[in-house]
C-alpha cells in the first residue's frame, strides 16, 4: 500500500498513527467556574480576580489511575492532558519558575507527574499538551523575548522530569502569528531530550490540516472531520490527528447539555481513520478532576464498539478502494480488506424495528485483487459477492442488523488473494 513519490514514515508516527484513538483532557482553575476553559477571556474576568481560584484549587477528586483505566476501557491508546492552558497554571511542579502551578495550591501535588504514571501502569501512552500564549505571565505582552525564555524553561521541565513521553501538543501560535516564536530552539531542545516524542502544534479553527514547521509531526482538525493528506513532494511523511469535544465545551461546562451521540462519536472515529488520522476525544473533568458519569458511560459504549471492531480502526490503512456514499474500505498489511457500512438498519418485523431497510446489494470499486470470501467481523456470518475483475468492482450483499443489534458501522471483512 506504499505508494511512490510519498515519503516513510519514521517508527514515532507510525506507532502513533496505530494508536487511533485517544483521550484529551481539559482541566485547570476554569474548571471551578464551569463555563468552559476560556471563561476568564470570554468572561472578561480581571487577572487578579481568576487567579484567587488557585486558593481553592483542591484536586481532591483527581484520580488519574480511575481516569486511565476509564480510557483503556474505552479502546484509547494515549492521552494527551492539559499540563498548562491558556490561563498560564500549571497542573505540574514548575521548580521555581512559576508559583501559579498546583504545587501551591491546596492540591500540593505534582498532578501531571502522577498522571504519567497512571498512564504507563495502564499501558497508555501520556502526552502533553502545553499552552504557548499566556494570559498570566506579564512578558507574553511586555517582554516576548523573556517570555520564550519562561516557555522553553517550562517544557524543558516537562522534558526531563518525567521519562520517555509520547508526544507535546501546542497551541497558541496563531495568537501572535507576526512573531518569531523560536521554534527551532524548542523543538531542538525536545528532538534533543525526548527523540521519541510526537511535535503537535494546533493551527486552529483557520487553518486545519497545515504543517507550519518542519519538525512537525502531526497536523490538526479541530472539530469538524479531517481530510486526506497529499503526502506527494513532502520532505517527510507527516501524518493527522482530529479533536473533538464530547458536548460543547473543552472545559466542563456545567451548564452544557448539548452532548454528541454514542453513534456520532462513532461515526467520527470511522471518519478519522479512513483518512488515516487519528481521533482525539476530550472530556472536561469537574473542578475536583472526576470525569462526569455521563461522558464515562459514552466512553465505556464506544469501547465495547471497538472490542468488536478494533483490529481495522488500529490496523487499517486508508485505501484507494471506494465504496458508495459514506462507506468506505481500509486495508491491513496482511491483504486483508476492510469494509465500513454505514446506514444498515435492524432486520425484524416492522411493528418492532424502526424504519428498517438499509440491506441489500453494497458496491466497491478500485479492486483489481481477487476476493475469495467476505463476512461480517462481528459474527462470522458469511456474505454472498460478485465481483468483475475488469473494472474492478466488487458487490455483496449486507444483510441487516439481527434484531435487537445495531452498531451503527459495521464492519465485513474481505479475504484477497
Amino acid at each position: 500500500m506504499e505508494k511512490a513519490g510519498i515519503p516513510a514514515p519514521e517508527p514515532r508516527v507510525e506507532r502513533f498513527e496505530k494508536l487511533g484513538f485517544g483521550m484529551f483532557i481539559h482541566w485547570g482553575l476554569y474548571s471551578q467556574l464551569g463555563q468552559g476553559e476560556w471563561i476568564q477571556r470570554i468572561g472578561n474576568i480581571p487577572g487578579p480576580e481568576y487567579a484567587k481560584l488557585k486558593e481553592t484549587f483542591t484536586a481532591s477528586e483527581f484520580k488519574p489511575k480511575e481516569i486511565a483505566r476509564a480510557a483503556k476501557r474505552a479502546g484509547m491508546n494515549y492521552i494527551t492532558i492539559t499540563t498548562r492552558h491558556h490561563d498560564g497554571f500549571s497542573l505540574y511542579d514548575t521548580r521555581g519558575l512559576s508559583e501559579y502551578d498546583a504545587l501551591h495550591t491546596p492540591a500540593k501535588r505534582d498532578l501531571i507527574a502522577e498522571f504519567v504514571d497512571a498512564c504507563r501502569e495502564e499501558g497508555l501512552l501520556p502526552m502533553f499538551y502545553h499552552t504557548t500564549l499566556d494570559w498570566y505571565q506579564e512578558s507574553y505582552v511586555n517582554d516576548f523575548t523573556a517570555y520564550l525564555d519562561y516557555l522553553y524553561r517550562s517544557v524543558e521541565i516537562l522534558c526531563t522530569r518525567y521519562g520517555p513521553i509520547g508526544g507535546f501538543w501546542f497551541d497558541g501560535n496563531w495568537d501572535k502569528p507576526e512573531e518569531d516564536w523560536k521554534l527551532d530552539e524548542l523543538y531542538g531542545m525536545i528532538r534533543r531530550l525526548q527523540p521519541e516524542a510526537m511535535i503537535v502544534n494546533n493551527t486552529g479553527l483557520e487553518h486545519r490540516g497545515e504543517v507550519g514547521h518542519p519538525e512537525i509531526d502531526s497536523v490538526t482538525y479541530e472539530q469538524g472531520r479531517p481530510k486526506p493528506m497529499d503526502r506527494r513532494g513532502m520532505s517527510k511523511y507527516v501524518t493527522a490527528e482530529m479533536c473533538e469535544t464530547i458536548n460543547d465545551h473543552w472545559g466542563i461546562g456545567k451548564a452544557d447539555f448539548m452532548y454528541k451521540s454514542v453513534p456520532a462519536l462513532i461515526e467520527s472515529l470511522c471518519a478519522c481513520r479512513k483518512v488515516g488520522a487519528n481521533y482525539l476525544l476530550n472530556v472536561g473533568p469537574t473542578a475536583e478532576g472526576q470525569i462526569l458519569p455521563v461522558q464515562t458511560a459514552m466512553l465505556e459504549m464506544v469501547g465495547d464498539w471497538l472490542r468488536i471492531f478494533g483490529q481495522p480502526i488500529y490496523e487499517g490503512k486508508p485505501s484507494d478502494i471506494e465504496g458508495e456514499g459514506d462507506n468506505f474500505a481500509l486495508e491491513t498489511s496482511d491483504g486483508k480488506l476492510y469494509l465500513f457500512i454505514y446506514h444498515l438498519k435492524i432486520s425484524g418485523h416492522a411493528n418492532v424495528t424502526v424504519n428498517g431497510g438499509g440491506a441489500g446489494e453494497k458496491t466497491f470499486t478500485g479492486l483489481q485483487r481477487k476476493v475469495e470470501s467476505v463476512r461480517w467481523l462481528d459474527n462470522g456470518e458469511e456474505l454472498s459477492f460478485t465481483q468483475d475483475g475488469e473494472t474492478g468492482t466488487l458487490r455483496f450483499h449486507a444483510t441487516g442488523f439481527p434484531y435487537g443489534v445495531n452498531y451503527v458501522v459495521r464492519v465485513a471483512e474481505a479475504t484477497t488473494a
